[in-house]
C-alpha cells in the first residue's frame, strides 16, 4: 500500500505514510543498528555506576580528600559538558556515524587509562577523556535513533537508549560487588569498560549513515539505499525520501528568502526567532535540568556512599546494597518503554516526578530520624572532638567516631581528630588508634564519615523508591522528547544545547553533594533536592504538551499553541495540525 505524495501546498509526513490500520513491521536491521547505538548509552550507565562503588576503595587507596573525591567524579560530567556542546557541530559536519564511531575511541583509550592509573592525576585524566566519548555520544546517539525510526516505534527505541543506561549502570554495580574484595578489583572495575566500546566501534563500521542527514548533504541515493534497509520492502519508500526532500528544500528556501530580506542568516539567531523552535528549546533544556536538579545522579554517583553513609559499616555489603538499587532503576525503566506509547510522554512524566518528590522527602526524613537515633559520645577524652555529644555532633566536626558494636548494643562511643595524613585510617589517640586491637577484635569500630543506626532500611528503602518512581519518566523522558521535538534544521544544535544543560545541572549537583551534607546536613540536602523536583514538577504541569504519536514533522506546529497546556486532554489526536503553504514563509513546516 503507498500513500499519494502532496507536492503543492501540504507537506507530506513520515506518519502520514504508514497505514492507519496496518502499520508496516519494523525490520530486524534496525533493531541491530539500535543496539549498536546504545551500547552508547550503555557507557554513559556503565561510568555512573562504577564510579559509585569504585571510589569507596580508591578514596582508601589514594587517601582522596573530599575535594579531590568530587573532582575525580565530577570531572567526567565536567568533559561531558563541554564536548555535548561541541557534538551538535561534529554531527552536523561530520554526520551521526563518524561521530559515535570517534565516541567509542575515545572511550576505549580513557578506560585503559583509568585502569593503568598509579595515580591520583592518571585517574583524572582517563576520567576526563572518558567525558569527552560520554559528551560527544549522549547527544548524537538519541538523534541517530530518532532519525532512523517510524514515529509509532519511536518514543520506544529512544526509550531503550535509557534502558542501556541503567542496565550498564546495573551491570557496573554487579561488577563493583564481584571485584570489591580483589586488591586491584577498582582497576577491573574501571578498564573493563573498554570491552563494550570496542564493541560498538567494530559493530558500527557496518551501521549505514541516518539517511536525514544523507539528503541535507544532497546525497539522496545513498539516503534511498539506507531507508531500504530500515524499512519494510513494501513501505513507499520513495514517498517518504520525497517528503525529507522537500523538508530541506523548504529549508533553503527560507534561508534563501531571509538573505534576500536582509535579515542574519545565523542559524542561533533564527532558532531563537522562531517561535516553535524557541519554545521546543527551553522545554527541552527545562526537562533535562529538571532531571539533574531532582538528583537523579546524586543517587548514582554516590548510592554506596549514602548507604554508608545510613550506616551500613562494610564496604563489600554497602556496594552490593548500591547494586540492589541499581537493578530497581534498570527493571523499572522496562515500565516506560512498555507505557511510554500508550499512555503517553507528559502522564508519565508527571506522575514520575511527583513520586521522586515524594520519595525524596522520605529519603530526607529517614536521614533526620538516624540523626536523632545517633548514638552518644560516652567516653571523653582532651581533644577538641570531645566536645561532641553524639556521632552526629562527631563526624560533622572532622572527626571520627570509635565504638564497640555488641549485640547488646552500641557502648563507650568516643570522637577522636581523625589522621592528618590519611583520615579513613586509624587515628592517633584513643581506642581505635591501636591497629592490633582494631584487626583482632571486630566488634571495635571507627567511623568517619557515618554513624550507626537502626533507621538505615529507610534509606535503603527510600532509595529503592526513588528509583521507582524515577525510572520509568524522568529517566527517559527528557532523552526521548527532546529527540523528537525540534526541526531537522536546527535538531543537532538544539539536542546538542539540551544535553548539555544535562550535564551541566549534572556536575553542579555531583561538585556540590558531600559539600551540601556538611553544610545543609544530609536530611538537608535531600529536602533541597525534593524542592527542585516539585518547582519542576509545577513547571511541566504547566509547559509540557503532548507528543506520543505526532510525527517529527508536525512538531513545530504543536509548538506553535499555547504556551500553557489545556489539562483537559493530553490526547495529541485532539492537537489540531496546520499544514502551512510552502509560499507562507513565516510558518514554514521543517519535515525530517
Amino acid at each position: 500500500m503507498s500513500t499519494k505524495y502532496e507536492s503543492t501546498n501540504n507537506i507530506t509526513s513520515s506518519e502520514d505514510l504508514v497505514p492507519e490500520k496496518s502499520k508496516f513491521r519494523t525490520p530486524t536491521f534496525i533493531y541491530v543498528l539500535t543496539f549498536l547505538s546504545t551500547i552508547g548509552g550503555f557507557l554513559f550507565g556503565y561510568d555512573t555506576g562504577v564510579v559509585s562503588g569504585a571510589m569507596l576503595i580508591i578514596r582508601d587507596e589514594f587517601k582522596l580528600s573530599t575535594e579531590w573525591h568530587e573532582c575525580i567524579v565530577s570531572s567526567t560530567i565536567a568533559a561531558a559538558w563541554m564536548f555535548s556542546l561541541i557534538g551538535g557541530w561534529l554531527t552536523d559536519k561530520l554526520g551521526r556515524k563518524p561521530v559515535i564511531l570517534l565516541a567509542s575511541i575515545v572511550f576505549s583509550a580513557g578506560s585503559i587509562i583509568m585502569g593503568l592509573a598509579n595515580g591520583k592525576e592518571v585517574l583524572l585524566a582517563g576520567r576526563i577523556i572518558v567525558g569527552i566519548g560520554i559528551g560527544v555520544a549522549s547527544m548524537s546517539v538519541p538523534v541517530y535513533i530518532a532519525e532512523s525510526a517510524l514515529p509509532e516505534v519511536r518514543g520506544r527505541f529512544v526509550t531503550l537508549n535509557t534502558i542501556f543506561i541503567t542496565g550498564g549502570q546495573f551491570i557496573a554495580s554487579a561488577v563493583c560487588g564481584g571485584f570489591s574484595s580483589h586488591p586491584d578489583g577498582w582497576r577491573y572495575m574501571l578498564g573493563l569498560a573498554a570491552v563494550p566500546a570496542s564493541i560498538q566501534f567494530f559493530g558500527f563500521l557496518g551501521m549505514p549513515e541516518s539517511p536525514r542527514w544523507l539528503v541535507s548533504k544532497k546525497k539522496y541515493d545513498e539516503a534511498l539505499k539506507v531507508l531500504r534497509s530500515i524499512r519494510e520492502e513494501d513501505f513507499p519508500i520513495e514517498e517518504e525520501l520525497e517528503s525529507i526532500k522537500e523538508a530541506c528544500m523548504d529549508e533553503e528556501n527560507e534561508l534563501q528568502v531571509r538573505i534576500r530580506s536582509g535579515s542574519s542568516s545565523s542559524l542561533w539567531l533564527k532558532i531563537l526567532t522562531t517561535k516553535a523552535t524557541q519554545r521546543a528549546l527551553l522545554l527541552g533544556c527545562l526537562l533535562q535540568g529538571i532531571q539533574q536538579l531532582s538528583g537523579i545522579n546524586t543517587v548514582m554517583y554516590y548510592s554506596a556512599s549514602i548507604i554508608q553513609m545510613a550506616g551500613v559499616k562494610d564496604y563489600s555489603i554497602a556496594i552490593w546494597l548500591a547494586c540492589a538499587t541499581a537493578s530497581v532503576n534498570f527493571f523499572c525503566t522496562f515500565i516506560g518503554l512498555f507505557l511510554v506509547e500508550r499512555v503517553g510522554r507528559r502522564p508519565l512524566t508527571l506522575w514520575s516526578l511527583g513520586g521522586v518528590v515524594i520519595s525524596l522527602i522520605i529519603l530526607g526524613v529517614g536521614f533526620h530520624l538516624m540523626t536523632l537515633d545517633a548514638p552518644p559520645v560516652t567516653l571523653t577524652g582532651n581533644s577538641s572532638c570531645s566536645l561532641a555529644r553524639t556521632c552526629t555532633d562527631c563526624i560533622s566536626k572532622n572527626c571520627g567516631f570509635c565504638y564497640w558494636d555488641l549485640p547488646s548494643g552500641i557502648i563507650n562511643g568516643s570522637c577522636w581528630a581523625q589522621n592528618p595524613v590519611d583520615p579513613f585510617s586509624y587515628p592517633e589517640m584513643g581506642m581505635c588508634s591501636n591497629a592490633t586491637v582494631m584487626r583482632e577484635n571486630t566488634e571495635l569500630t571507627w567511623a568517619v564519615d557515618w554513624c550507626p543506626s537502626r533507621y538505615s532500611w529507610v534509606a535503603v528503602a527510600a532509595l529503592g523508591i526513588y528509583l521507582l518512581f524515577f525510572a520509568p519518566g524522568m529517566g527517559p523522558m527528557p532523552w526521548t522528547i527532546n529527540s523528537e521535538i525540534y526541526p531537522m534544521w536546527a535538531r543537532s544544535s538544539c539536542n546538542s544545547v539540551a544535553t548539555s544543560t544535562n550535564w551541566l545541572f549534572n556536575l553542579l549537583i555531583s561538585m556540590t553533594f558531600l559539600t551540601l551534607t556538611q553544610v545543609l546536613t544530609r536530611e538537608g540536602a535531600f529536602y533541597l533536592y525534593a524542592g527542585f523536583a516539585g518547582l519542576g514538577l509545577i513547571t511541566l504541569l504547566f509547559l509540557l504538551p503532548e507528543t506520543k504519536g505526532r510525527s517529527l514533522e508536525e512538531m513545530e506546529t504543536v509548538f506553535s499553541g499555547p504556551w500553557c497546556m489545556n489539562f483537559g486532554s493530553s490526547d495529541p489526536k485532539n492537537i489540531h495540525v496546520k499544514k502551512s503553504s510552502r509560499c507562507d514563509q513565516s510558518h514554514v513546516n521543517y519535515v525530517l
